[in-house]
């Protein structure tokens, strides 16, 4: 229909074709015409696979833009930690929801396993917003949720992102919360065996685990005793700007 189509977060690079999202996100790089990538790594990503350098702009990402904004939104309308009898510092954040980790048993529970060493070896709550689809899976695969993890139904963003800002550390798989995390300067466990944001481990803001309970346990290890004095690589907050500016002509 010849309508012109842009790309934000385009040059994500995962190299796991397992992943659905990774063959959307190619799919959408090579049919759009304006494609916005977060940082250099992205862009370079993307000239790899030859696509023209005229159409690349790298804005930074516009979850930099929406973690500043309501981040401040928060601390006016929000205040999570008080409901759930919580302290800042004083716990651990996990999310869990790719089918990689939670259709496959062993997975599944070596990322249980984990968090039970990790609640053994510091003491300090484990929050889990759990997912529908994992706590189906754990129901499915009869698998115990151990002592120290307290299971709490989804959050809405604003809550979420309060909670993030005021963990001692998170675990997670997902790409989005390894960003908000380097943003916030939280340390992040990634359950994962790759990830698309590997500024993240270049700033030394997170670190990769996969679904092992002892590479878990390893990895909390190093990012609690690491610090947090990492740059943010994905922007200053102005990338829904520059994205505005570059589509109405005013950059080139």
């Amino acid at each position: 229909m010849c309508i012109k189509v842009g790309h934000v977060e385009a040059g994500l690079r995962s190299y796991d074709r397992s992943m659905p999202e990774e063959i959307n996100r190619v799919l959408a790089d090579h049919v759009s015409d304006y494609l916005f990538a977060p940082t250099e790594k992205a862009k370079e990503n993307l000239l790899r696979e030859g696509i023209n350098e005229n159409k690349i702009f790298v804005t930074g990402n516009t979850i930099v833009d929406a973690v500043y904004q309501n981040l401040e939104i928060t601390r006016r309308t929000v205040d999570i930690l008080n409901k759930l009898n919580l302290s800042s510092e004083e716990y651990f954040l996990v999310t869990t929801h790719r089918q990689e980790n939670v259709d496959v048993k062993n997975r599944l529970k070596g990322i249980l396993d984990g968090l039970e060493l990790i609640y053994k070896e510091f003491s300090f709550s484990i929050l889990f917003p759990i997912h529908p689809r994992t706590m189906k899976r754990i129901k499915d695969f009869g698998v115990d949720v151990p002592k120290g993890v307290e299971l709490i139904e989804p959050l809405g963003f604003l809550e979420f992102l309060q909670l993030e800002a005021n963990a001692k550390l998170v675990l997670t798989d997902s790409g989005g919360v390894q960003e908000e995390t380097c943003i916030l300067r939280v340390p992040c466990v990634t359950l994962r065996d790759n990830t698309e944001r590997p500024e993240t481990l270049n700033v030394g803001s997170n670190n990769i685990a996969g679904a092992n309970q002892e590479n878990i346990m390893k990895s909390v290890k190093i990012m609690l005793n690491r610090d947090k004095d990492w740059v943010n690589p994905f922007g200053d907050g102005q990338a829904g700007s520059m994205i505005i500016k570059i589509l109405q002509g005013v950059i080139t």
